[in-house]
């Protein structure tokens, strides 16, 4: 009994973090958004109302079971404000990080379907420009980030690098910026649809294959120190403001 008095009682099991719930997603959707459109809160609104607003007047007009209608309204009150948001949250957040050492590639690791995309940077200056590759059936695509006029060096030193390895192959660059000549952050996965085909699907990984061979030796030679562009992903508990 002695041995059962003195036995701590057993301490309670430390809880895991919160599980976060669909609705604090929307929340914290809702506020970035925001900082970069302050209206979304009037368009949300006035979605709302208009769908509902449209289904009461055909309840009304066609003499139907009102009770019916509104449920579809109420349902597609919640669908149509969300898509919406879905829509403009990833617009906000390349927006905010525009500027920033390697935001480019919190773009492209978005970009997964259809390319391959290296996780570095293949080549940088002092000046922290970078430049990133992408593989996929338009051929190579470079992405160079930092003003035109200093970039533009490093990235045409890249392309023919790229272009001896595949010479029957088309070898973009893409300028990265808010500049003239630039293509923004948020409009570099439509940039990248709109490239003709160059290969076929089974192709790609050869190619890829090809050129990293070749480049991988001068890879980290390119870079300097003091980058670690993969600290430029985008964090999302950093866009929440905490």
């Amino acid at each position: 009994m002695a041995d059962k008095e003195k036995t701590p009682r057993k301490a309670k099991k430390e809880k895991g973090p919160k599980k976060r719930r669909w609705y604090n997603n929307l929340i914290d959707a809702y506020k970035i958004t925001k900082r970069s459109f302050p209206w979304i809160g009037w368009v949300l609104l006035g979605s709302t109302v208009a769908v509902v607003g449209i289904f009461l007047a055909i309840a009304i007009w066609q003499n139907m079971n009102i009770f019916i209608l509104i449920l579809f309204a109420l349902t597609l009150a919640f669908m149509v404000p969300t898509m919406i948001l879905a829509l403009l949250v990833k617009k906000a957040m390349y927006r905010q990080v525009s500027g920033t050492v390697g935001s480019v590639y919190a773009v492209i690791t978005q970009i997964r379907r259809g390319w391959n995309i290296e996780e570095e940077p293949i080549a940088a200056n002092r000046h922290q420009d970078l430049v990133w590759r992408l593989i996929g059936r338009p051929g190579v695509v470079l992405l160079a980030e930092g003003p035109v006029g200093r970039v533009r060096d490093l990235a045409e030193k890249e392309r023919k690098l790229a272009q001896r390895v595949v010479t029957n192959l088309p070898v973009h660059v893409i300028y990265v910026g808010e500049g003239k000549g630039q293509v923004k952050l948020e409009d570099i996965e439509k940039e990248l649809r709109h490239l003709p085909k160059a290969l076929h699907r089974n192709e790609v990984p050869e190619v890829v294959n090809r050129i990293q061979a070749v480049s991988a030796h001068n890879r980290q030679a390119g870079i300097p120190h003091g980058i670690d562009p993969n600290k430029a992903k985008i964090s999302r508990r950093a866009m929440r403001g905490r």
